[in-house]
């Protein structure tokens, strides 16, 4: 596998985790966009794989779903 096939990999699956954990939590992806102050349109593009983030955008989304990191960077 090809380093960017590895980071699309990355992405996707970083992406599923943000997903079941919004889910778990019983968010809409509009609801965690406004408790992690983004764009709803950035939440969809990250839970689709679409978008590497920055850490400031990770930390938003920890705060927002009341979460650690290491639960979204799960493999």
């Amino acid at each position: 596998m090809s380093t960017n096939e590895e980071i699309q990999a990355q992405l996707k699956t970083f992406g599923a985790n943000l997903r079941r954990v919004r889910a778990e939590k019983g968010l809409t992806q509009e609801k965690l966009a406004k408790l992690a102050d983004l764009n709803t349109r950035t939440i969809q593009k990250i839970e689709a794989g679409e978008t590497n983030i920055l850490i400031t955008t990770l930390s938003r989304l920890c705060v927002g779903l009341g979460v650690e990191a290491s639960e979204l960077m799960q493999v």
